[in-house]
């Protein structure tokens, strides 16, 4: 057997999992982008949820902030809540941190994550239901641990 050393190794990238056309979107559907797909030639791709991470179902009732965004999450506001009034930061704060250890084990450098959602918005979340600028509380956590993150709508300017 032949030790690794003898193989390229391409960088690895974090890859929010809907958009590699996992069905792990919070209505069970997947959010597949052809252009984070194609990152395969040139990058190991690893598909996370952090959502899934955090223990939540799928399908499972879609949450957004009632105030702030994933940064104030992190600081220790309880500020997401279900569209059943259930509040539920802590299992996003959870999901973010399975992520983050993810990229440390694997010293991930750069993710990209799924626009607009609660863990994962790089540039827009829903806040009480409306599309505003904001970050997701794992895209946040990533980003104050030095990671590059991007969404799949900054893709072709970035990479």
């Amino acid at each position: 057997m032949q030790p690794f050393t003898n193989h390229t190794v391409k960088e690895m990238v974090l890859v929010s999992a809907c958009l590699l056309g996992l069905k792990c979107c919070y209505n069970g559907c997947d959010n597949t982008n052809t252009d984070v797909i194609e990152l395969r030639n040139n990058y190991s791709l690893i598909p996370v949820c952090p959502e899934q991470l955090a223990g939540f179902p799928t399908p499972r009732p879609p949450a957004f902030f009632i105030e702030g965004d994933g940064k104030d999450t992190l600081a220790g506001k309880d500020n997401i809540i279900n569209d059943r009034g259930k509040k539920v930061a802590k299992h996003f704060c959870k999901g973010a941190k399975q992520a983050l250890k993810i990229c440390k084990v694997l010293d991930i450098k750069m993710v990209v994550l799924k626009e607009r959602s609660p863990s994962c918005g790089t540039n827009q979340i829903y806040l009480q239901e409306k599309l505003t600028n904001g970050m997701g509380v794992t895209a946040s956590l990533l980003k104050l641990n030095g990671i590059r993150v991007i969404s799949e709508n900054d893709l072709k300017e970035t990479t």
